[in-house]
């Protein structure tokens, strides 16, 4: 069994980092604001991002297993920047875009202006707001993600 800990500790490392950032997730929202809704553990943007919590404890994984010279190390540091870019910056100004979107949709048809074209039920589609992070979030991800990896190749016999 240690062995086969050992052999698969980097993808583990990143994998539990995914699944505890998730179900953090609707408790994380209820401190924050009072709500607590089970649903968040199955989605994206919230606190602390997943996305980051695994790509950083893949990229810590590596480098204490490879070391930090490696071409494997460089290679996992560049998908978490790269990842992590993504989260924070094009999935999150995607979600904002949403949110105009539909208010902008909800004002029109409020107004009564082009009701023809709403009829359309692509305008009616549920479009998910929260797709990205911000900069707070993906922190909390890289902290618990590295946290996680550290915490596996210290404490377990690896």
């Amino acid at each position: 069994m240690i062995i086969f800990l050992a052999s698969f500790y980097q993808i583990l490392a990143a994998v539990i980092a995914n699944f505890i950032a998730q179900f953090l997730k609707p408790f994380t929202r209820y401190f924050r604001k009072g709500e607590f809704d089970i649903k968040r553990v199955f989605s994206s943007g919230g606190t602390p991002s997943s996305h980051t919590a695994a790509v950083s404890a893949l990229t810590v994984a590596v480098g204490l297993t490879e070391g930090l010279d490696s071409s494997l190390f460089a290679v996992t540091l560049v998908l978490a920047l790269i990842t992590t870019y993504d989260a924070i910056n094009v999935r999150y100004y995607a979600g904002k875009n949403i949110e105009v979107t539909k208010a902008l949709i909800a004002e029109l048809k409020n107004a009564k202006i082009g009701e023809k074209l709403f009829q359309d039920p692509i305008f009616n589609a549920k479009m998910k707001e929260v797709l990205g992070h911000k900069v707070s979030e993906a922190f909390y991800g890289f902290l618990l993600g590295a946290g996680i990896a550290l915490a596996m190749y210290y404490l377990l016999p690896l």
